[in-house]
């Protein structure tokens, strides 16, 4: 085997198994993308969970330092191609192919060093952080999904920023409790966790459920290729917006809500048999 084959395939392998650790049910939906998308899928959650974890687990008198190497060694590997670090060098060959867009990327470490040291937002830098936590996130990975045809991309780019608003939002409700305790952070605009109620949830779940179904409108019109592995992460964030929804506000700041694995089983065979019949 070629040398440089072999290490981006180890590179690659480094992503998928990073992703399978830290997201079961997001290496379950890889698995419903064409055999051809989920190497680069992989690539772009490894990298996306990497600098997240610089900025929510690794705490200490370094991590400031820390996270700005990353953005410098992110900015060499994109320039060259490649980079010592594994993680990097997979999403640096994924970027690549697919022509992602700088911008994306930029905003996305934006909204991560935000981590670093903001712990509440006003409308507007909510609506920032959203854009690069997640939205871009989202247009990262359409540029997969649609085999790096530009017309495509921009015709489902406000879907596709719809999706991730809609998945990021609905992880803020889910760890409401420990983002506020553990990390001290409350990212939505204007909540006061003291007095967190049911009108300010019920405002939320109305902005998430505006977002599905504008996704929604977005992953009918994806190629078939594609089209599955993203329906199966949109039903399992569907299915567990509407747990957090049919709880009482106080639950919420009790307990983090999750669908037990028998269920995200359930769901993803009912998805497969939806978008094989055409029901979608």
């Amino acid at each position: 085997m070629d040398a440089l084959k072999l290490y981006d395939d180890v590179a690659s392998e480094c992503a998928k198994r990073t992703t399978k650790a830290y997201s079961t049910s997001f290496s379950l939906g890889i698995r419903f993308l064409a055999p051809s998308l989920r190497e680069a899928i992989y690539n772009i959650y490894g990298f996306v969970r990497y600098a997240d974890e610089i900025v929510d687990t690794l705490h200490g008198p370094q991590q400031e330092a820390m996270f700005a190497r990353f953005k410098e060694d992110t900015s060499w590997a994109l320039e060259h191609g490649m980079s010592s670090n594994p993680i990097l060098h997979a999403f640096a060959k994924t970027y690549a192919t697919y022509g992602i867009d700088r911008e994306h990327v930029d905003l996305f470490l934006r909204s991560m060093e935000w981590d670093l040291d903001r712990t509440a937002y006003d409308r507007e830098g909510y609506d920032d952080y959203i854009v690069g936590s997640a939205e871009v996130v989202g247009l990262m990975c359409l540029h997969v999904f649609v085999f790096g045809d530009r017309e495509a991309y921009k015709r489902l780019l406000p879907n596709a920023r719809s999706l991730g608003a809609a998945f990021q939002k609905v992880n803020f409700l889910r760890d409401l409790k420990d983002d506020f305790e553990d990390k001290g952070r409350v990212y939505f605009p204007g909540v006061d966790m003291r007095a967190f109620n049911a009108e300010a949830k019920a405002h939320i779940e109305r902005e998430i459920a505006t977002d599905f179904r504008h996704a929604y409108e977005g992953i009918i019109k994806l190629p078939k290729e594609s089209r599955l592995g993203v329906y199966v992460a949109y039903v399992y964030y569907q299915r567990l917006f509407q747990k957090i929804a049919a709880l009482p506000s106080n639950r919420i700041l009790e307990e983090r809500v999750r669908i037990p694995n028998r269920r995200k089983a359930t769901l993803f065979v009912g998805s497969y048999l939806r978008h094989s019949f055409n029901l979608l």
